[in-house]
C-alpha cells in the first residue's frame, strides 16, 4: 500500500505553483489553528505540563523557514551545540529569548534566525504564526512563526550556538514513514531514558520535543490541502 504524502511539497508532482502553495498557507494561517491537540500528536516532554503557565515563563520565538530547492519546498532546521543547556545538542528551529529591543515576538524570531544562522530578516516573508507552546524543562513560552524565502538561504552560523544546519524537503519530513517512537536522553535529565514520539530523517537524525510538536501542528494544517 503506498504511503500518504502531504501535497504541499512539490510543484513537479502537484501541478500547483510554489507561489500558490505559499499563498494558500498564508491565508490558512489567518484562520483558527488546530492548536494543542495537533501538537500533542508528537508529544515528548521531559517535565510534565503544569496546569497553568508560570508567570515567570520566558517568552521566546522560533522561525520555521520554508524555501525552494530542487523544485521542492524545504524546511530549515539546525543542530544545537553541545553545552550545559536544557536543549543541548538537539535539533531545533532557529530561535531564542525575547529581548527588550524586539518590537514583538515576530521580531524576536527574525533576529534570532539572523544571529544564529545568518538569515537576513529583510529576506524573510512571515506567512503567519502557529500556536504558542510552553516548554516546562526550560521555562520557555515559545511563539512559532512560519516564514518563506524565495531562494535557498546563504548561511553564516554562530558556532557558539549552532553545529550545523539541516535542510529537509517538506514532503519528506511529513512522510508517514518519518514518524517513529524512540528512546531519548535529555541534557536536563541525563540519567533518564524515555520513549517519545519523534520524526526520524533518512540519515537517522531524531527530531523530538517542542520542535516535533510545532512541526506536527504545521503538518495537521497542511493535511487540509489534500
Amino acid at each position: 500500500m503506498p504511503l500518504r504524502r502531504i501535497k504541499l511539497h512539490s510543484k513537479r508532482n502537484t501541478g500547483v505553483s510554489e507561489q500558490e502553495q505559499i499563498e494558500w498557507l498564508r491565508e490558512r494561517l489567518t484562520h483558527p489553528l488546530p492548536g494543542r491537540a495537533a501538537q500533542e500528536r508528537m508529544m515528548g516532554r521531559v517535565v510534565s505540563m503544569p496546569i497553568k503557565i508560570p508567570d515567570n515563563a520566558r517568552p521566546s520565538a522560533v522561525l520555521c523557514l520554508l524555501f525552494p530547492m530542487h523544485d521542492e519546498l524545504h524546511v530549515l532546521l539546525m543542530k544545537r551545540r553541545e553545552d550545559t543547556s536544557a536543549h543541548s545538542g538537539q535539533v531545533s528551529f532557529p530561535g531564542g529569548s525575547y529581548e527588550a529591543t524586539d518590537a514583538d515576538m515576530r521580531a524576536t524570531a527574525l533576529r534570532e534566525a539572523q544571529e544564529e544562522v545568518g538569515i537576513a530578516s529583510a529576506d524573510v516573508d512571515i506567512l503567519g504564526a502557529l500556536t504558542p507552546l510552553y516548554i516546562p524543562v526550560s521555562n520557555f513560552n515559545v511563539y512559532p512563526f512560519v516564514g518563506y524565502t524565495k531562494q535557498r538561504p546563504v548561511y553564516s552560523l554562530s558556532h557558539s550556538e549552532v553545529s550545523y544546519t539541516i535542510e529537509v524537503p517538506l514532503g519528506e519530513l511529513l512522510h508517514t514513514e518519518r514518524k517513529t517512537v524512540t528512546e531519548v536522553v535529555s541534557p536536563a535529565q541525563p540519567d533518564v531514558k524515555r520513549k517519545v514520539n519523534a520524526y526520524q530523517l533518512k540519515d537517522g537524525t531524531i527530531i523530538w520535543g517542542a520542535t516535533a510538536m510545532i512541526i506536527s501542528e504545521l503538518e495537521v494544517i497542511l493535511e487540509e490541502r489534500k
